[in-house]
């Protein structure tokens, strides 16, 4: 017994991302008094998190929040948060494909979705985009199954693999793939092209603000004004893609692209947006392989013209993550293999909020 507030969590791995996942039930329904019990329970504000369970970087500092859907076609909504570590901002914006492979095994074993045979279809409704995701999840002898031989890169060792299927993720917060209307613009003279594919991104050669695009994420990290030229190109391109003004949003993310060094397809440093991810985003890659099909983009422009079916490896920092793109009923549907982990549950403690909540 003590003055914290006391909610349901477990926290998961999903894919090469780690966060919080809750019930939606679990949390207030206003969103300012959730959100501060989102801060709350991360630590946000510290670069270190040291007041929350984040792990001081934003890839270990997400939030998914899942309840059953009212949605036509959906067995559940996904509301995905991005919880700032330096700031006390919560970011509702965009997705996450990484997060997202964690959904279904958390659905199956809260209720809210049964095990059905070997593998089990889950569908699931994104609250943030509007866009609808099928996941594969194996559930032998009706559980779900996290040990397996399917690996990833950016997570170490090998678990049950988990087939995400994007239906149709073109247009996931602006309503099109190009919000400018153009596939290649300029940007202070540097080619770039906006897309809105599974996440909001601005895409342009690694050269063009001198980087190989072979840097390590730390390296860029480090590389205050290379960072200045990215923000500066990403403020502008939010501006352009009907966004407004940008500078307190994660999107659109900027992303370096470059020829591969190795058999891939396309080489790629992916930001989130003011630090460079340690792999790649689910929903960037996405995005990134949707602009290697398109005509004049500065990804196909590296890649050369490709059609569907086929499967785009894009290389990144930690390896590469392959997408099998397909089109069905005049639409592209994106295939990705991720895994997950349940790393422990229980009740985690935030500070109450102005109007005190207690989940039941």
């Amino acid at each position: 017994m003590n003055d914290l507030i006391s909610v349901p969590c477990v926290l998961m791995r999903g894919g090469t991302s780690k966060g919080p996942f809750f019930l939606a039930s679990d949390l207030p329904a206003d969103q300012a008094e959730r959100d501060q019990i989102l801060l709350s329970v991360m630590g946000s504000g510290h670069p270190l998190q040291i007041d929350g369970i984040g792990g001081g970087n934003p890839v270990t500092s997400k939030v998914a929040i899942i309840g059953p859907s009212a949605v036509p076609g959906a067995d559940v909504d996904y509301l995905f948060a991005q919880v700032r570590v330096d700031q006390q901002m919560v970011d509702t914006s965009p997705n996450c494909g990484n997060m997202l492979a964690a959904v279904g095994p958390f659905s199956i074993e809260a209720g809210l979705v049964s095990a059905r045979g070997a593998t089990t279809l889950v569908r699931i409704h994104n609250v943030n985009t509007g866009k609808l995701i099928e996941a594969e999840v194996p559930t032998p002898d009706g559980k779900v199954a996290y040990l397996g031989d399917a690996s990833i890169d950016g997570v170490p060792g090998k678990a049950a693999p988990i087939a995400l299927t994007f239906m149709d993720a073109a247009g996931a917060r602006t309503g099109k793939l190009f919000p400018t209307g153009q596939s290649l613009e300029y940007i202070d003279g540097i080619a770039v092209t906006c897309i809105d594919c599974a996440m909001p991104m601005v895409l342009f050669d690694a050269e063009a603000i001198g980087a190989t695009g072979n840097e390590t994420a730390a390296e860029l990290n480090a590389d205050k004004s290379a960072l200045g030229r990215i923000e500066a190109l990403r403020m502008e391109a939010g501006r352009r893609m009907g966004m407004g003004d940008v500078s307190d949003q994660v999107t659109p993310k900027p992303v370096l692209v470059s020829k591969p060094k190795g058999n891939g397809d396309i080489n790629v440093r992916y930001f989130m947006p003011h630090q460079c991810h340690p792999s790649l985003a689910t929903t960037g890659a996405v995005g990134i392989a949707t602009a290697c099909i398109a005509r004049n983009t500065v990804a196909s422009r590296l890649t050369g013209l490709r059609a569907p079916p086929l499967v785009l490896s894009i290389e990144h920092p930690s390896g590469h993550l392959d997408v099998k793109l397909q089109e069905r009923d005049g639409k592209i549907v994106a295939g990705i293999l991720r895994t997950a982990r349940r790393l422990f549950e229980g009740h985690v403690f935030a500070k109450p909020t102005k109007r005190l909540f207690c989940a039941a």
